[in-house]
């Protein structure tokens, strides 16, 4: 059952976000992708703070000065990865922000010259996505679905960044559909790997839900804040903290949720 709970997850993770993109138009698509980003930001600070870093440091046997070593490495990895342009993170389209600094074509470039580069860094992301979905599962099973719903959060403005991008590169909505959707089958091949690799190696779970909370930390605060640390009006200001609000109460109703079951 674990293996089916973590191929369900991944494919909502991958594959759903995707789907729901593509179901948008493009100017809908840009109202709501910064509302998204928001929201998700509160459920991935929410799930590696209040639910997975606890978790790990919980774990009998643990040593927590080895934990917080392992925090440090996976955000230096994160940070590394991201510089190699393997771990990127698209929540943007042109013209969504007149303040916005990317010059007129930004995005054809980034799906033309570069697109290759976005994709495979989309691809890496999703794999070690599912990974991580698969090292909750077994951890937990509650767990799991708490770091699913985080992970399927944040996946969908990055997609819906991903979609405009390559539909303003020229790209037709079937073609930009299904290279988004081949890159969100990652998730699932790293979610069945995992489940295969990591599952024997029991001792090292608590290590492996660090580095997982180490990359929900990782994007909400060197990729989402930042975008909603702009000079704004007060509704719209307020809007964001009310979306980010949402996404840590999502985190906690979903975990006493599951909790009562």
């Amino acid at each position: 059952m674990t293996l089916l709970y973590i191929v369900a997850a991944t494919l909502a993770g991958g594959v759903l976000s995707v789907l729901i993109a593509a179901s948008l138009t493009v100017g809908l698509l840009a109202r709501v992708v910064k509302s998204l980003v928001s929201l998700s930001a509160g459920v991935l600070l929410g799930t590696a703070l209040l639910h997975v870093l606890p978790e790990a440091f919980e774990s009998p046997g643990v040593d927590a000065h080895e934990l917080f070593v392992t925090l440090l490495g996976g955000l230096l990895f994160f940070f590394l990865l991201e510089k190699a342009e393997l771990y990127r993170h698209g929540h943007h389209h042109e013209g969504d922000d007149p303040h916005h600094h990317h010059h007129h074509g930004f995005d054809a470039e980034q799906a033309g010259r570069g697109g290759w580069s976005v994709l495979l860094g989309d691809s890496i992301h999703n794999f070690c996505d599912g990974i991580i979905i698969a090292a909750a599962f077994l951890t937990d099973v509650q767990l799991g679905v708490v770091t699913a719903l985080a992970i399927i959060a944040h996946e969908i403005p990055q997609e819906v960044g991903d979609y405009i991008v390559l539909l303003n590169a020229g790209l037709s909505r079937a073609r930009a559909l299904a290279y988004n959707t081949i890159s969100g089958l990652a998730a699932v091949l790293g979610g069945v790997l995992g489940y295969f690799i990591v599952g024997p190696w029991k001792d090292f779970f608590p290590y492996l839900l660090v580095v997982a909370a180490s990359s929900f930390v990782y994007v909400a605060v060197a990729d989402l804040l930042p975008q909603l640390q702009r000079r704004l009006a007060w509704r719209e200001t307020l809007s964001q903290l009310v979306w980010l609000a949402v996404g840590l109460a999502v985190v906690v109703l979903a975990r006493g949720l599951l909790h009562d079951h």
